[in-house]
């Protein structure tokens, strides 16, 4: 494994449901949104839904949160 999840599980799943909401959001909102804030709420969906599928975010890990030890 190249990397240490250094989320928690209750942060993880938080992360999924916003991520995808976000995406839902980005979807539904095409049209009245505007394109720009679409797509910026589309790659902020997407990028928060696979950080909390895969458990380790890089800017976490860059302020110096230790990884997760089964919290």
């Amino acid at each position: 494994m190249l990397y240490a999840k250094n989320l928690p599980g209750w942060e993880r799943a938080l992360r999924v449901v916003m991520g995808l909401a976000g995406l839902v959001f980005a979807a539904i909102g095409w049209s009245t949104a505007g394109f720009g804030l679409a797509v910026a709420v589309a790659l902020m969906g997407a990028m928060l839904a696979l950080t909390g599928l895969i458990g380790f975010c890089p800017m976490c890990a860059m302020v110096g949160r230790k990884p997760d030890k089964g919290r």
